[in-house]
C-alpha cells in the first residue's frame, strides 16, 4: 500500500467519526502554527460510548486505510475527551460540555479548515451553531 499523506489520513479520520455519527467534525491544518503536527481532527461525541466507538472506529479506519497506528492514545477517566496522537495528525474526539470548555478549534481560529463536503464527500454533517458559525455557515 502507498503512503498517505497527514492530509489524506485526516480525511480517513473524518470519514470513520462520520460513519459513527459524530457531529461537528472539523479538520483544522494546524502545521504552520504550531509545528508539532499537521492537522488537528476534531468531533463531537453523545456520551462516553459513542466516545469509546468514534475512536475504535478511527484507529481501525487509520490502520487498514492508512496503514499506520497510533503513537498515543489517551483520554479522561470520565470518557469525556479521548485522542488518537498519529505524530502529523492528532485526533481529538469530545462530549459536547468538554469540547465546548476547550474550544480547541478556537485557540487555533487562524489555521486553515478543510472543506469536508468537497475534499472526504461528507456533505450529510450535523454541526452546532457555535461550530457552524464558526466555519461560516450559519
Amino acid at each position: 500500500m502507498e503512503e498517505k499523506t497527514s492530509r489524506e489520513r485526516a480525511l480517513i479520520a473524518a470519514r470513520a467519526a462520520d460513519a459513527k455519527k459524530a457531529t461537528d467534525i472539523m479538520v483544522q491544518e494546524v502545521r504552520d502554527l504550531i509545528g508539532v503536527t499537521d492537522y488537528f481532527v476534531i468531533a463531537t461525541a453523545a456520551n462516553n460510548r459513542q466516545v469509546e466507538a468514534i475512536v475504535d472506529e478511527i484507529e481501525e479506519a487509520e490502520r487498514v486505510q492508512g496503514g499506520c497506528k497510533p503513537l498515543h492514545r489517551e483520554g479522561t477517566q470520565d470518557g469525556t475527551w479521548s485522542l488518537l496522537d498519529y505524530g502529523d495528525i492528532v485526533v481529538h474526539v469530545f462530549q459536547p460540555e468538554t469540547r465546548e470548555y476547550y474550544r480547541l478549534e478556537a485557540l487555533w481560529n487562524d489555521a486553515p479548515v478543510i472543506d469536508l463536503a468537497e475534499e472526504a464527500g461528507l456533505t450529510e454533517l450535523e454541526y452546532s451553531d457555535r461550530i457552524a458559525k464558526l466555519l461560516g455557515r450559519e
